[in-house]
C-alpha cells in the first residue's frame, strides 16, 4: 500500500524501511530505549509497518501488531522532529486506520505518555475500565538482555 501527499509518501513496503535509522530514533525514546537492533528487526518482520518518506528519505515510522482480523496494537509511531507540525503524524494515523486489513477489528490499542491529542480525534480514549486491563512486564531493561542468539 502506498499513498502520497505533495513530496511525502507513506508506504507499507518493508523493503524501503531504513531499519538502522528507525533503530537510532527509537533508541532515544522513553518506550524503546536500549532496544537491541535484532529485536527491532524481528518486531518489524512480524508487524504491519508504515514508513513515512520525504522524497526518498525516511522521516517517520509506525508499526501495527495485529492478527489483521480482530485485534491491533499501534506502536513505535514517530515523525522526525524537523518534519513535525505539518500534519504528517495525523496523516499517518489516518492511513493506518484506513488499511483494508484492519477494518474488522474489535479493538485497536496503543499506549502513550504524551501524545493523547494526536490519537483522541481518531476515537482513541483512555480505557474507561482500567481495572479490566492487565499487563505482565517481562523485560524492564534491554541493556541486561542477552545478545542475539542467532548471530
Amino acid at each position: 500500500m502506498e499513498t502520497r501527499q505533495a513530496d511525502f509518501t507513506i508506504s507499507t513496503d518493508k523493503q524501503r524501511l531504513d531499519v538502522p535509522a528507525i533503530h537510532a530514533f527509537l533508541s532515544q525514546t522513553y518506550w524503546a530505549r536500549h532496544l537491541p537492533l535484532y529485536i527491532l528487526e524481528k518486531a518489524i518482520e512480524n508487524s504491519l509497518c508504515y514508513g513515512v518518506y520525504h522524497q526518498e528519505a525516511q522521516i517517520g515510522f509506525a508499526r501495527v501488531i495485529t492478527d489483521q482480523s480482530t485485534f491491533a496494537y499501534l506502536a513505535d509511531v514517530y515523525i522526525l522532529e524537523q518534519y513535525r507540525g505539518r500534519g504528517l503524524a495525523r496523516w499517518l494515523v489516518k492511513t493506518i486506520l484506513e488499511h483494508p486489513s484492519l477494518q474488522t477489528l474489535r479493538g485497536f490499542w496503543l499506549s502513550t505518555r504524551d501524545a493523547h491529542s494526536l490519537y483522541a480525534p481518531f476515537g482513541f480514549e483512555v480505557h474507561p475500565q482500567p481495572g479490566r486491563v492487565m499487563k505482565k512486564t517481562l523485560v524492564t531493561d534491554y541493556r541486561t538482555f542477552p545478545p542475539n542468539p542467532d548471530a
